[in-house]
């Protein structure tokens, strides 16, 4: 099974978030592995639902942005792509201010698929979503 370059810096990952959802989100990754990452992302005006209670579709957000990249990382980005095939998540607790922490671990690294386990706590350290990421690995031509 192929790792995670611990090595890269988070500096050159969290470059991939200029101009992209994952920017205007403010989810910023925090921790590499060998087979999990971590990431962060503020609850404020960009994340809240109208009650202003974090939005469960920042969740998931949260949770593909980490299983997606999780996947990029693991492929060789010359000759394949990773894209989500479905996702799932259990919303379990909430948060209304400060930051989330959302970490990916890989529980499935086969040649065609990738399936994440990601779970989000808030800053109390208590889990407030859970979910699956399934990604197809795909050659490119």
């Amino acid at each position: 099974m192929k790792t995670i370059d611990v090595n890269i810096p988070l500096e050159e990952i969290n470059k991939i978030s200029k101009d992209t959802m994952l920017e205007k989100l403010g989810i910023e990754f925090t921790e590499l592995g060998p087979n999990y990452l971590k990431a962060k992302m503020p609850v404020d005006e960009r994340t809240f639902q109208p009650m202003k209670l974090l939005h469960g579709g920042a969740n998931a957000a949260l949770m593909e942005t980490l299983g997606s990249f999780g996947s990029h990382l693991l492929i060789d980005q010359r000759t394949e792509a990773a894209v989500g095939l479905e996702i799932n998540a259990n919303h379990l607790g909430s948060a209304r201010s400060g930051w989330v922490e959302g970490i990916a671990k890989i529980i499935h690294q086969g040649r065609s698929t990738h399936v994440w386990q990601i779970d989000i706590f808030n800053e109390e350290g208590k889990l407030i979503s859970t979910g699956r990421l399934t990604n197809l690995i795909k050659k490119m031509i």
